[in-house]
């Protein structure tokens, strides 16, 4: 049997995935990071994307959006607290397509307002809506 560790994903209001596995890959700004065990001990920010988790030798795999946070790997384990995240699963495609498209509706409208008229932080909030739709859509195709 393979060595394991044990991964955690969270986001403020539940506890999403736990299980022991033999590997997390996760989206970072920095790129893709793999973590096994025997992992030196890491903390970074997660930037939104799809999460994988590798367990039955390899063989199978759990796919997660997550829509950023941070991440933290201490002796065999893996605490993913995220601000968002769900199981391929659980993505209902439906809800996502519409809440895309009323997304980009927002940002159309936005960016025709005059220039001195935009609010940035609204831009911003609705650039990251948007991202997590594409996200959720993205991941749920690994589930077909």
């Amino acid at each position: 049997m393979a060595r394991t560790l044990l991964c955690e994903i969270v986001t403020p209001e539940k506890i999403v995935y736990t299980n022991e596995v033999e590997m997390v890959i996760a989206p970072t700004l920095d790129g893709e990071v793999g973590i096994m065990p025997l992992h030196a001990p890491l903390v970074t920010v997660l930037r939104p994307g799809e999460l994988r988790v590798r367990y039955n030798d390899n063989k199978d795999v759990e796919w997660f959006a997550v829509s950023g946070g941070y991440l933290q790997v201490h002796q065999d384990k893996v605490i993913v607290l995220a601000d968002a995240a769900e199981h391929a699963s659980r993505v209902d495609v439906e809800r996502a397509t519409r809440a895309k498209e009323l997304a980009e509706q927002r940002m159309a409208e936005m960016k025709a307002k005059p220039l001195m008229e935009r609010e940035p932080s609204a831009i911003d909030e609705c650039e990251a809506d948007l991202k997590w739709c594409e996200i959720q859509l993205q991941v749920a195709e690994r589930r077909s």
